[in-house]
């Protein structure tokens, strides 16, 4: 928000902070300046000038010769500019001028006709874009005169950054709320020249009112909560007086005539949107607030043509639309020049009901950014009082005494209880009631002291949007005394007593492995495009992110592919995610928000992981060796370890659009029609990462976690043993449709408490083998921590494996 200095200080009169140091105490209370302008640099020799004759240009039908009248001489001046006439105040820059922006102003020949400075736009003098036309000044100053002293220049504008959450800020007294030294208290709104005090009653209704010649009515009160209508007859509209243009140039509005400009001037004083409506021009003279009938059209005040549908609030008269509630005016019903009777609008609009229609228009104002953020709902009739104030000073005309008040929803206040002891809790420092008061007072809080119990704090309208709950008083409790004054240090704490997630502490082991392992963690948005999701977005950002993913390699995949482009050849990056899918019927919630499948949408938390390149980082003491098949399913043992303990790996079966079957494997929990269920991995397709010629092969895996992982598990300290184990060595003659892990399971269920574990160490297909099968040697290693076994004991054990291997998988040793 464009912030004008000395109209703080109109406001704050105690305020003695120089524009630099309000930008510090700004950005100290959560809104930081982006940049500040002294709006007067660069005009220093710009003047005043009365443009005493103009005439056509013998020589171009586009230029005027003008007699210009400035620092006591008449001079020459070519102008180009449709609005110049005789008698009109314009700035001119005399030759030897420097504009900002550091064009230099020189005497010239112009199709013959000599040109003795340049009367300016707006545009050249940098005090906005327009520059359609010369800035016209109003009646009251001296031809000669600096500019800056005419239009009150010697000030500075602050760029304020705003979050969403404040929209009190979006106001200049909003503004001087936070810099002045007092507050709220200290805040006084600026004698408006030649306005009076303004008297009027109102008269009020739920539904509808109808007074001084005029019926308003609300058929929506789910998103029209107030409106007052003020009527104001005989006016005058024209240019506004010089003081009131300037004040609205120095916040970075453009100024159109004196009623428009009544409103602009309080909505960026009090931060109430106001519109004025050509009462004349309003059919039957009555205003209904209602959502858009089905193909009802308004043309706004930008003059383009929109469409309007049955979910957007509109401010009817008895036949059309004349405005988007909350948004822009149409042009059928705008003040102009003509207009002598106006109705005067003063609402409070639901925000998502404005931010709803905002978007589908793709039309964003300055009234709609207020009324999306909330607006103060206590405050309405001050900003009626002084819009109407404002326009019978500079518009004349009268006001009709009754002012029209429709109001289905009153605003009942908000009161939120503070507790001391939870605001040291949170803070780390004790506060005292007296201290709360004096920190929450001046921001517009009121506070009541009750024994034994909670602080009860009245919240502002103009707070009651983000301000609902103790702990956003506990915030505005540290803004105001300033984050910087806390102390650095930590103090006391006591550890929670509630356990994590089981999910979250499963994720943080996965985490630890897979560092461990060289691999970095990616976050990847859960957007997709259509054919890689099947949830649908209600309100998707692009058409290629219109859904939500099912599986988190695609976007793992392009992230190897940025890699890729970016000259990296060795690439491991894991993910843990959500992914999403159609949810059924009976999975509706309860307030029956259903999702593409008639449920609400099924999410599962997942992990992939995504590897290219070499094995392990390039050393002179070895040769580089690539990421294989065999890597792969050792990392997919590895997390079946973690995630699924007892699930095997075996062959991938089936088709896959991502990985090669011959070249994958599969996690298996339970039986063989699980086989894929709980995760895969392999080596991905050709053509599904657009890989350069340079480029390893690409190797992914994807495993789902369990909803419920279990819980309690601990590490447990084991001992060395004490005693020597014995290893025996087994040759099993394997089929090849017999997978060699399912043959170790098999040993290791049947070889007892001794047998510790299982490896493979040899692999032999020729002479004394059969056709179509392979000789695969395991090593068993037997202990026992109490003492050494005998030879007997790992025998008998031995052959008990034997004989199961023969009963169960038909396995025999081999001879």
């Amino acid at each position: 928000m464009d912030v004008s200095y000395r109209w703080l200080r109109a406001l704050a009169p105690t305020l003695e902070l120089s524009p630099r140091e309000v930008a510090e105490r700004l950005a100290a209370r959560g809104a930081p300046v982006e940049g500040m302008v002294r709006l007067g640099a660069g005009l220093d020799g710009v003047v005043v000038a009365r443009v005493r004759t103009v005439r056509e240009h013998p020589g171009a039908d586009r230029l005027r010769v003008c007699d210009v009248e400035a620092n006591g001489e008449t001079l020459q001046v070519v102008c180009g500019a449709p609005n110049v006439r005789e008698g009109g105040l314009y700035p001119f820059a005399p030759v030897g001028t420097s504009l900002p922006g550091g064009v230099e102003i020189r005497e010239a020949t112009i199709r013959g006709q000599v040109s003795r400075g340049m009367l300016c736009s707006e545009r050249e003098l940098r005090l906005g874009p327009d520059a359609s036309g010369l800035l016209e000044l109003g009646e009251g100053v001296e031809p000669g005169s600096p500019l800056v002293d005419a239009l009150d220049l010697d000030d500075v504008r602050l760029d304020v950054e705003v979050t969403a959450n404040r929209g009190d800020l979006l106001s200049h007294r909003g503004m001087a709320r936070e810099v002045a030294p007092g507050g709220e208290a200290e805040l006084r709104l600026p004698e408006l020249p030649g306005a009076g005090t303004v008297h009027f009653s109102l008269v009020e209704g739920p539904d509808a009112v109808e007074a001084s010649g005029v019926r308003i009515r609300i058929d929506a009160p789910d998103a029209c909560f107030r409106y007052l209508g003020a009527v104001i007859r005989g006016v005058r509209v024209g240019p506004s007086p010089g003081w009131l243009q300037s004040r609205l140039r120095a916040a970075g509005a453009r100024p159109i005539n004196n009623v428009v400009d009544a409103t602009n001037y309080v909505l960026l004083e009090l931060g109430q949107p106001l519109h004025a409506f050509d009462l004349d021009r309003l059919e039957g003279g009555e205003v209904v607030v209602r959502r858009a009938r089905p193909g009802e059209t308004i043309v706004t005040l930008d003059g383009e043509n929109r469409e309007l549908d049955e979910e957007m609030l509109c401010i009817c008269d008895a036949e059309h639309p004349a405005a988007v509630a909350g948004v822009m005016g149409g042009i059928d019903s705008e003040v102009t020049e003509e207009t002598t009777s106006v109705l005067l609008e003063c609402a409070l609009f639901e925000p998502k009901q404005v931010r709803s229609t905002r978007q589908d228009l793709g039309l964003s104002t300055d009234a709609s950014y207020r009324f999306e953020r909330g607006v103060d709902p206590a405050a309405m009739e001050v900003a009626l009082a002084r819009t109407v104030s404002l326009i019978l000073a500079t518009a004349g005309g009268e006001l009709e005494a009754e002012v029209l008040d429709v109001r289905p929803r009153p605003w009942p206040g908000r009161t939120v209880q503070l507790r001391p002891e939870r605001v040291e809790a949170v803070l780390g420092v004790p506060f005292d009631p007296s201290e709360l008061a004096e920190l929450l007072e001046p921001l517009g809080f009121e506070l009541e002291e009750r024994p034994g119990e909670p602080l009860s704090v009245s919240v502002p309208g103009w707070r009651s949007y983000d301000v609902t709950r103790e702990i956003d008083l506990v915030e505005e409790v540290a803004r105001a005394r300033g984050y910087d004054a806390f102390p650095s240090e930590l103090g006391s704490f006591r550890p929670g007593t509630v356990p994590d997630d089981p999910l979250f502490l499963l994720e943080d082991r996965l985490r630890d492995l897979l560092v461990s392992l060289g691999f970095l963690e990616a976050q990847v948005p859960a957007f997709a495009p259509a054919e890689e999701g099947e949830v649908a977005l209600l309100n998707p950002i692009s058409q290629e992110e219109s859904h939500l993913r099912s599986s988190l390699l695609p976007g793992l995949l392009r992230r190897v592919e940025h890699n890729f482009a970016r000259g990296v050849r060795d690439v491991r990056l894991f993910e843990l995610g959500t992914c999403f899918f159609r949810g059924e019927a009976k999975d509706a919630d309860a307030g029956g928000k259903a999702g593409p499948g008639g449920g609400r949408p099924r999410e599962e938390t997942r992990l992939a992981m995504a590897v290219s390149g070499r094995r392990s980082p390039p050393h002179w003491s070895g040769e580089e060796e690539g990421v294989d098949l065999w890597d792969v399913k050792g990392w997919l043992e590895e997390l079946a370890g973690v995630v699924a303990p007892g699930a095997g790996v075996v062959a991938l079966k089936g088709d896959d659009p991502v990985l090669v079957p011959e070249r994958s494997f599969a996690l298996k929990v339970g039986d063989e029609t699980s086989a894929g269920a709980a995760g895969r991995g392999g080596r991905v397709r050709a053509g599904v990462v657009d890989a350069p010629p340079w480029a390893d092969a690409v190797w992914a895996i994807e495993v789902v976690l369990p909803e419920e992982p279990e819980t309690g598990r601990q590490d447990v300290y084991r001992p060395l043993p004490t005693f020597p184990g014995v290893a025996r060595d087994l040759a099993l003659v394997l089929p090849d449709s017999l997978e060699a892990g399912r043959v170790a399971r098999a040993i290791r269920a049947a070889g007892g408490s001794y047998l510790e574990r299982v490896e493979i160490f040899d692999l032999y297909r020729g002479e004394g083998v059969p056709e179509g099968a392979r000789s695969v040697a395991f090593r068993l290693h037997f202990s026992s921590p109490e003492r050494t076994l005998t030879d007997e004991e790992v025998d008998a054990a031995t052959g008990t494996i034997v004989r199961s291997l023969e009963e169960e998988l038909g396995v025999e040793p081999r001879g």
